[in-house]
């Protein structure tokens, strides 16, 4: 899939990243801020007024497995409904169809200006670029990913796409792009920032030829699509153009709306504390002739995207994340490296087990070692993914595909070589415990010195 890496620059060294991303003291001020006293902190507040938040759990994972089971089912009949709705259906097998898709549908009513709710999925089929190629505008209009493009950036998040940034840098993106506003207005608080977004893109809303969206959800039963947002730019941008699209992949469908339910009353709270974002939006198909508003087309494109091949397999349980962004949350490397170290669309434990499959161990094989398995990803993920069991699976195909290799490689065959013959093995640890705890003391090193006895120490002295 050459065209991922060629339309996606970003797709680099997780290394280099991770070390840009921890010389830049802005940027950990801000991540400390935003993450441990932000979402987190709202994660747990949103749980603790929901009894039953962990049996919709194991609801919402029942859902997903029995939605993948029967997958086709679920998605032609969802394709029927939406027909029946007065909408149409595209499926797409990669982003160079997707992308097709869409340009074809924007040259036919001849678009010049398209707006955008935020989309992960045009993203990742770098939709921006190729409207561009063909002389169309894309706005995004959702407020972070509204920031981000003016300044040129990839979202470093996939709910908060501006999350990287201070309000003091989102304010001097503005100050350098609204030239029509006075210049020594004053943007120091994050209502003037919103107000002055609202200014600018009001009329971009009311003159937009198409608008396209992403979907949370979709709804099998009755053909419904539906997204959610805080801001409500979604839903001005799939009613107020002629023509809406909304693109989103394979796996976001369940068979009712009860299920739809289900996933919704853990979104919110698992992503921002909420118990419901301000706007859940539904739509069904285009503008009926008794309907006050909404668009006279209604487009479906549905992205595989080498989805389908991951059915069955061991990575099967990926397809049911939700799009929450808590194992990002509270995973302790995004915590220090942000999202732009990941190279592309998705970070943190979901991106690190999504890129290598839809770019390549190869590109991506840094990734899935990218991490401590400390298991909070999996403990925190709603739908109860096996977050570090796939990322285990990443690093096996890695390994055999010669990833790490060189010194890395040759140390882990050490290692390997020690650990078959557990006596030679204990009795170089304990000088190797020393050491370290020697070196802890050591101001040159300041290191963490090992705590107590050994692992195996520990064992044969029966505590458990």
């Amino acid at each position: 899939m050459k065209h991922f890496t060629q339309d996606h620059p970003l797709c680099h060294d997780f290394l280099k990243g991770a070390k840009k991303a921890l010389d830049d003291d802005r940027l950990q001020a801000q991540l400390a801020r935003s993450l441990k006293d932000g979402f987190q902190k709202k994660r747990l507040k949103g749980m603790s007024r929901l009894p039953e938040y962990q049996d919709l759990r194991d609801r919402a994972k029942a859902i997903k497995t029995h939605t993948l089971k029967n997958l086709d089912k679920y998605l032609e009949q969802f394709e029927a409904q939406v027909i029946k709705a007065g909408g149409q259906v595209h499926w797409a097998r990669d982003d160079v169809e997707a992308t097709k898709i869409i340009i074809d549908i924007c040259k036919s009513v001849d678009a010049k200006t398209v707006t955008k709710g935020k989309s992960m999925i045009s993203e990742e089929i770098g939709l921006n670029v190729q409207l561009r190629k063909n002389g169309i505008e894309p706005i995004e209009t959702d407020l972070g990913e509204y920031i981000i493009q003016l300044r040129d950036e990839p979202p470093s998040h996939i709910i908060a796409p501006a999350f990287h940034l201070s309000k003091e840098q989102v304010a001097e993106t503005f100050h350098e792009h609204h030239l029509n506003q006075p210049p020594d207005r004053d943007l120091s608080e994050p209502t003037s920032l919103v107000h002055e977004a609202r200014i600018e893109l009001r009329e971009k809303f009311l003159q937009a030829d198409v608008g396209i969206t992403g979907a949370n959800v979709l709804i099998a039963e009755t053909g419904t699509a539906l997204i959610v947002t805080n801001e409500g730019n979604g839903d001005l941008t799939q009613c107020l153009p002629p023509v809406h699209i909304a693109v989103t992949s394979i796996e976001k469908v369940v068979p009712t709306l009860e299920d739809a339910d289900t996933i919704l009353r853990l979104l919110g709270r698992t992503a921002t504390g909420q118990e419901m974002t301000v706007y859940t939006t539904f739509f069904t198909g285009a503008k009926r002739n008794q309907d006050l508003d909404g668009p006279q087309q209604f487009h479906m494109v549905l992205l595989d995207n080498r989805r389908s091949e991951l059915l069955g397999g061991p990575l099967h349980d990926v397809l049911g994340c939700i799009r929450c962004g808590a194992c990002i949350n509270h995973c302790p490397i995004y915590a220090k490296v942000s999202g732009h170290a990941y190279g592309w669309v998705y970070p943190g434990p979901i991106g690190s087990i999504l890129t290598p499959h839809l770019v390549g161990v190869d590109e991506a094989h840094l990734l899935p070692n990218a991490c401590t398995m400390c298991g909070r990803c999996e403990e925190v993920c709603p739908v109860r993914i096996p977050l570090p069991t796939l990322l285990r699976t990443w690093r096996n195909r890695a390994y055999d595909a010669g990833h790490p290799g060189g010194v890395q490689r040759l140390g882990l065959n050490i290692w390997a070589w020690f650990a078959k013959r557990p006596s030679l093995y204990r009795l170089l640890l304990r000088p190797a415990v020393l050491a370290l705890r020697l070196m802890g003391k050591m101001r040159p090193f300041n290191l963490p010195a090992p705590q107590g006895s050994t692992f195996m120490d520990r064992y044969k002295g029966g505590e458990r």
